[in-house]
Formats: structure tokens, sequence, C-alpha cells
């Protein structure tokens, strides 16, 4: 079953952005054969050097990175830690039959943290592999406050991977608050391997916190959780930005969601 995207998102200005990229990455691609992900050339060194130290520590996978021409490499050299998860899916999509391209779209009022978007090859010649891209608002990621263990549960890595799982395992998000969805629940698997809290809900709402109102800020909260053995208990951890800044606010009952793939009600 091909993925499912919410129609806001099949804009023909990104579909157009998204055809011309993947015409231009044609020989970036054809020197990895059978299993593509690229980073466009609008990804500064530095943007893809913050991705890849956020996906080795996840995935300990000390020297993974991006060669001269944008395309991912796992590399060989694993540490004694890191999510098995993780690294799985990220083989399957550098060995699968999907070509995905990574996109800075930071500062876009458009993207929330991340998404993706289906993308088309502008030449219709020859046999081409299905195509995404995945939106990167790596501004985003630098709006959040709260608790460090939250924090290190979802950054720019964590976010990638989410939309990753969306391309490669079809998986769907919650429809409902208070679900988890089918893709957030693999990811939480990644985080479990490694130790760090888990997300327990795909929405977020409004935060407690008060802000000054003459800034006209719109704060909101992300949940996240862990048991604790040696107490016997749950630890409850929060993160907190401006939806105003950042996006994903829905302004009926307050609630938002990371608009970050492909939920139909968006």
């Amino acid at each position: 079953m091909e993925p499912r995207f919410s129609r806001k998102f099949l804009l023909t200005k990104t579909l157009r952005r998204g055809a011309l990229l993947l015409c231009l990455l044609a020989p970036a691609v054809s020197v990895l054969g059978n299993g593509n992900v690229v980073v466009r050339e609008n990804v500064s060194a530095a943007r893809r050097e913050e991705l890849a130290k956020k996906l080795q520590a996840i995935t300990g996978l000390r020297s993974l990175g991006f060669d001269k021409f944008g395309l991912l490499q796992l590399g060989t050299d694993q540490g004694d830690h890191g999510s098995q998860s993780a690294r799985d899916l990220l083989e399957r999509a550098v060995e699968g039959n999907k070509v995905i391209v990574v996109e800075d779209a930071s500062s876009r009022a458009d993207v929330a943290f991340c998404r993706v978007v289906p993308g088309r090859w502008l030449s219709a010649n020859g046999n081409k592999l299905p195509a995404y891209v995945v939106l990167i608002d790596f501004s985003d990621f630098r709006q959040i406050i709260g608790d460090g263990e939250a924090r290190a549960a979802f950054d720019v890595g964590w976010g990638f991977l989410h939309e990753l799982d969306h391309v490669v395992a079809e998986s769907s998000d919650a429809n409902e608050q208070g679900e988890i969805g089918e893709c957030e629940t693999h990811i939480n698997v990644m985080r479990r391997e490694i130790g760090l809290p888990q997300r327990v809900d795909y929405f977020f709402t409004e935060s407690s916190l008060r802000a000054d109102p003459n800034f006209g800020t719109k704060l909101v909260r992300l949940a996240f959780e862990q048991y604790d053995s040696g107490r016997s208990r749950t630890r409850h951890y929060w993160l907190t930005w401006d939806s105003r800044v950042v996006g994903g606010l829905i302004v009926n009952g307050q609630t938002a969601v990371v608009r970050s793939a492909r939920n139909p009600s968006n």
C-alpha cells in the first residue's frame, strides 16, 4: 500500500521543487545504485554534520555521515551502544528501492520540526524509483526548552528517523489524542533500546506555563515518560515551545499536532 499524505502537503510549488531536486540529484543517486538516501545541496555542511552526529548518537554508528555526493553512508564502525532498531531502519532505507531526499526547510511556516512529502522526477525517461523529500526545519529544534532527558529523545535525528519510518515501513501516525500511533511506537522502541524516555502522545497540548501576554506567545508541551525500576515509579518529562514560532497549533480545542507526516486529518 502506498503511503497516504495530507492533501495540503501536495502543493504544486513543493512538488515542483522536489521534481527539480530529484533531477539534479540523479548523478549522485546513480552512484549508490539500488538504495538511496541523499541530502540536498541546500543543507549546509554544519547542518549535515549536526544530523549525522545525532544519528551517530542514536545508532552507535560512529562513522555514519554524508559523502561528497551527499549520500548517506552508514559505515562499519559500530560502538558498543546504540539502537539496533534504528540501525535496521537506516539500513533498509539505504538498501531499499525508494529515493529519500533530505532538504533544509528551516524557518518555513509550513514545516513544524520535520515532515515528508512525495517527490516526482522532472524527467519521465527510464525507470525511476519512488521518491520522497524529508523536510527538516533545523531552527525549530532550537526553540525547544524542557527536561534534558526529553530533549535527548526529541532532536533532529529523531525527527528524521520518524519521517524515514513513514517512508520505509509505510507506518501511520495517530488520529486521536491519547494515541501514540504506529510510527511513533516504532521510534519509542529505539528510545527504549538506548535508555531514553518514550514519547507518550503523538499530539501536543497547551502548556500550563504562562507566557507574557504582551509577546503573543502560545506555549505548548509534549510529554515523555520512563519507568524507574530502582524506585518502582514512572518519571515524567516535558518539552515546551512557542507554537506561534514553530507551528503546528490547531486553534479549535487548543490542541496541536507535530505535523511531521501523514495525519489524514491535517
